[in-house]
């Protein structure tokens, strides 16, 4: 069936035409025997994948995009039962766009992506320009008309490493698919946190790759892995993909078993450091010590991140305070504070007016959210642990049983190198802050850099919030444009919540230059819809303030509607959507 005859089609499919029948039992663990032929049938097919012709990916990709868009809404009200959110409530705007928006999305831009190689050889990219060290800078987004409507001045740039060239930015994208392998088995170990990152994992490694792959399920959200066995049956069918399901002893028996050729993570650096250095104490420190990895085979992960928030100082009003403290909310607060780019240290300057402004307004913001169900295991134990023998802490909202506080713990000494929220990831309920340099916004962007590069862990992803008018002077300008480059993050967004980016096919991964021994946030990039060689990180800027107001944030009244009809939209990119996204937004 062609494109045309699809977008026909669905032109005006809504999901809630699709009856929502809802699973949200474990499957159990699944048994050696079951994995071993599991992994047997997906090495037989390698091959085949690895030479599938073009044409048959596209129809591929496609069915399996038809297949999502079956079971989006039952998927999206397991996640809410599960997360302890009501599916017909406006907080349920949050699967829809964690979930839903992004898989939807990611597998209509594979399908463009594989029609530009079949047409050009290649895939598209916009503009090239320069940063300010000199490297390239590749624009990926907006990706088409609808999307500069919809998501107005919004652009993100790849940069890349220093030693890509034009012509090398021009040969080696869309490796795969001009310098192909023979066929290899690749091993997703899945988050449990966000319902689109393992899928998303999986159609980077299929279709970037050319790998078959096995998704294990993570156990906290393993119920969602019928969902994906049913829309991805086409690929199933053909042993292009398989599901399984367990714990650590199953996930041991993968990592190792001398069928899969590499592994992929989105987790922590312990379960990294586990599954390369082994769990045995002295033993595994030796093997450290010496570089002597218990795992043989490449590995790339994702492992959070103590996620910075960098205010520059400048002459904000009252309104744009707000604007941007609902913005660092929704980072902070969506999906109860479990995710990988959470909002965790909000880097102030010191001895500037405004910086009790924000704080305030921010706490004024997070009281008006409810307070969410701790449904990660450990939270509260974290939480307990984070927040105990503290004399700074700020506990808001009122939790019920099961939920914890949107807490602020603030003016944490920068120097402190023992500080805990520096150094780990919270995952749960918690932000700090920290005050650096001075009002002055050249050196505050000096300080703040140097602070988050030496003494925060992690490498995967930064905010910068910055007022239009700070640029316009040129010492400024330069200096911000330098912070950009010598941040350590792979992922950087101007004035908006760092999970945009995630959502619109760019690159998402950790800064380079990790090591196994010190691997921080992990190494090496998913979605990246351009299939590009040589990337040091991507960068989303976005508008101080926003009109209509984003869906993202938690006092938009019309949410789950506006993100219903943006999945339904992204389906094909269809223009007759897009004014009832528009009528929505305008609502909030």
């Amino acid at each position: 069936m062609s494109t045309k005859h699809i977008q026909a089609m669905d032109q005006f499919r809504e999901f809630s035409s699709y009856p929502a029948q809802v699973k949200t039992e474990t499957p159990p663990a699944s048994s050696q025997a079951k994995l071993d032929e599991t992994i047997a049938h997906l090495r037989e097919a390698a091959w085949k994948f690895a030479t599938l012709p073009i044409e048959k990916r596209i129809a591929l990709v496609t069915t399996m995009q038809q297949g999502y868009v079956k079971v989006a809404e039952a998927m999206v009200q397991a996640g809410c039962n599960a997360k302890g959110i009501a599916p017909d409530s406006n907080l349920a705007a949050e699967e829809w766009a964690s979930g839903a928006w992004g898989i939807v999305r990611h597998l209509r831009l594979v399908r463009e992506s594989l029609q530009s190689i079949a047409e050009t050889g290649n895939t598209r990219i916009g503009k090239v320009k320069r940063t300010q060290a000199g490297n390239l800078a590749v624009r990926v987004y907006p990706n088409n008309a609808i999307d500069g409507i919809l998501f107005k001045d919004i652009t993100v740039d790849v940069y890349m490493q220093s030693d890509v060239t034009e012509q090398s930015l021009e040969a080696d994208r869309a490796n795969f698919y001009k310098k192909p392998h023979q066929g290899k088995v690749a091993l997703v170990l899945g988050a449990g946190n966000i319902a689109s990152i393992g899928i998303m994992d999986v159609l980077t490694k299929m279709f970037n790759e050319g790998k078959v792959c096995l998704l294990k399920m993570n156990p906290v959200n393993a119920y969602l892995g019928q969902y994906i066995e049913e829309a991805f049956k086409v690929a199933i069918d053909q042993n292009f993909l398989a599901v399984v399901y367990g714990g650590a002893e199953v996930g041991r028996h993968l990592v190792y078993h001398p069928k899969i050729d590499e592994v992929h993570l989105t987790g922590s650096d312990k379960t990294y450091d586990q599954i390369v250095w082994g769990n045995d104490g002295v033993e595994a420190d030796e093997r450290r010590a010496q570089n002597q990895p218990l795992l043989r085979k490449p590995i790339t992960a994702e492992l959070g991140n103590v996620s910075p928030i960098i205010v520059v100082p400048g002459l904000y009003t009252d309104k744009e305070i707000r604007f941007q403290a609902e913005q660092i909310a929704t980072a902070f607060t969506m999906n109860a504070s479990f995710m990988c780019c959470s909002a965790k240290v909000l880097v102030m300057p010191k001895n500037w007016d405004c910086t009790a402004r924000f704080m305030k307004a921010l706490q004024e913001v997070c009281a008006e959210i409810p307070t969410r169900s701790a449904y990660y295991p450990g939270a509260d134990d974290r939480w307990q642990a984070i927040t105990k023998n503290r004399s700074n802490v700020t506990n808001i909202g009122k939790p019920k049983a099961n939920q914890l506080p949107w807490t602020f713990i603030v003016d944490l000494n920068p120097d402190n190198t023992n500080e805990v929220l520096f150094k780990d990831e919270p995952f749960c309920s918690v932000i700090a802050s920290v005050q650096v340099g001075s009002a002055d916004p050249i050196e505050f962007l000096h300080e703040a850099t140097k602070f988050v590069n030496d003494r925060l862990w992690g490498t995967l992803n930064a905010t910068l919030i910055v007022h239009p008018k700070s640029l316009k002077n040129a010492s400024t300008n330069t200096a911000f444009e330098q912070t950009i480059c010598q941040l350590k993050y792979g992922t950087i967004t101007v004035n908006t919540f760092i999970g945009l980016l995630f959502c619109t096919g760019a690159p998402w991964g950790a800064y380079p230059g990790s090591t196994s021994r010190d691997i921080q946030s992990g190494n090496g990039f998913v979605h990246n819809i351009a299939m590009l060689e040589g990337i040091e990180k991507a960068v989303l800027r976005a508008p101080l303030t926003t009109f209509p107001k984003p869906a993202w944030l938690a006092s938009h009244k019309k949410a789950k509607i506006v993100t219903q009809k943006l999945v339904a939209m992204e389906e094909n990119a269809s223009w007759a959507k897009v004014p009832g996204i528009v009528f929505g937004a305008m609502q909030g």
